[in-house]
């Protein structure tokens, strides 16, 4: 049981057990206040609602340090937070003690974060600075979660959220622009929605070129530009077998004879053999060809040894710059123009075809390994317009049609 006592010094000493029978003490200027906290200390440990007083010393940093050992992500996910953490939240919070981060202060961190970042990115943000603080909580180092009820900035829609491909421009513009070595890759992306790592995890006994399918089993992950690979995709509705268009089945015949598969049998490789990085295949492949296909950016020849190269930069404005030939004057858009269709929106829009085609949401959502038809319908469903014609046109001929009849009028 706690009790109080008076110190040399005048004042008095609040004693008390934790709930782990260590004994605490705190010091106050009267017997009154003394007693207040006494009892409600001992309330909370009845209760088991206990705080440590002093816990909530110990600096942010630590805390997150802490967080980070405990968590059990997989290895894109433990990496891309750790760069958020280091790069956006330590830097205001680290040196921080956790006790005296309060509510109205990380609500004016969110909202200069959103002045300067994408609304995702803020999101992104307060997610990993509640996550600590939560882990706070629950071990009683503070009391509540100061990062509870804050005010994020709104995700809009973009126009770069909803980039698609038409099949046409995929198969007269794009992939003709893709280097041989690698224009079956974009083919199989863009004819059966796999993602990068499905892409490039697959070997080549998981293909079944006569029967036209492919198992998805196998995803390659990318860590500070190391390739490895773990045997199971994304969820368990990843795991799957998605029909091969005739054009990609003729692109992978024709990539067997021409590319050796790799150490594992890998179907995808670099030509070192190796296993491909996304970030080299986006800068020296996958841009340039947007660039040559006409998607990106646009080059003109001006003169016999001049060429005008045009693009957008970050903040939306038009680039104008001229150069001594066309293979500089891409390049330079390549480098810089921003946005511009991605690899992983060859999944968009394939996914955008089925439904347009009127695929069933439930076979489109097998094939793209959702494993929710929400999230099919959440993320294509602006797929629709395309086939809002086809709805009209099933009433075209209703026989249930009124006119009105002038004669019943009475006019």
């Amino acid at each position: 049981m706690g009790h109080i006592i008076k110190t040399p010094a005048g004042t008095y000493r609040a004693n008390w057990r934790d709930p782990a029978g260590r004994q605490k003490a705190k010091t106050f200027p009267t017997r009154k206040q003394a007693a207040a906290y006494l009892a409600e200390t001992e309330t909370t440990v009845t209760r088991g609602t206990y705080v440590n007083p002093h816990a909530g010393r110990i600096r942010f940093e630590v805390y997150a340090r802490k967080w980070g050992a405990g968590r059990n992500d997989e290895a894109m996910t433990t990496a891309r937070d750790a760069s958020v953490m280091r790069a956006r939240v330590l830097p205001t919070w680290g040196t921080v003690p956790i006790g005296r981060i309060d509510h109205s202060a990380v609500q004016a961190w969110a909202s200069e974060l959103g002045k300067q970042l994408a609304p995702a990115t803020v999101r992104e943000c307060c997610r990993l600075l509640k996550a600590v603080l939560t882990l706070a909580v629950r071990d009683r180092v503070i009391g509540q979660n100061p990062a509870e009820g804050i005010r994020l900035p709104k995700r809009r829609r973009t126009d770069a959220d909803e980039q698609v491909i038409t099949r046409e421009a995929f198969a007269s513009n794009l992939l003709p622009e893709i280097p041989e070595r690698y224009r079956a890759l974009v083919a199989l992306a863009g004819g059966t929605g796999l993602r990068w790592g499905e892409c490039i995890g697959l070997t080549w006994d998981a293909i079944d070129l006569d029967a036209g399918t492919v198992r998805v089993s196998r995803v390659a992950i990318e860590v500070a530009g190391n390739v490895t690979f773990k045997p199971y995709p994304k969820s368990r509705a990843g795991r799957r077998v998605v029909p091969l268009p005739p054009f990609v089945v003729r692109l992978l015949r024709k990539h067997a004879n021409a590319v050796p598969p790799g150490p594992a049998g890998e179907v995808f490789t670099n030509e070192a053999g190796g296993p491909m990085r996304r970030t080299v295949f986006r800068a020296w492949i996958w841009r340039p060809a947007l660039v040559r296909a006409g998607l990106l950016g646009k080059v003109v020849q001006v003169d016999v040894k001049r060429w005008r190269a045009t693009w957008r930069d970050r903040q939306g404005n038009e680039v104008t710059e001229e150069f001594p030939n066309r293979r500089v004057a891409r390049a330079r858009v390549s480098r810089s123009a921003q946005g511009g269709l991605r690899f992983h929106d060859l999944r968009h829009s394939y996914a955008t075809w089925l439904i347009s085609d009127g695929v069933p949401l439930n076979d489109v959502a097998r094939v793209m390994g959702h494993e929710q038809i929400s999230t099919t319908l959440d993320r294509y469903t602006h797929a629709f317009d395309a086939g809002a014609e086809k709805v009209r046109e099933s009433f075209a001929d209703f026989p249930l049609t009124f006119e009105a009849d002038e004669s019943e009028t009475g006019d």
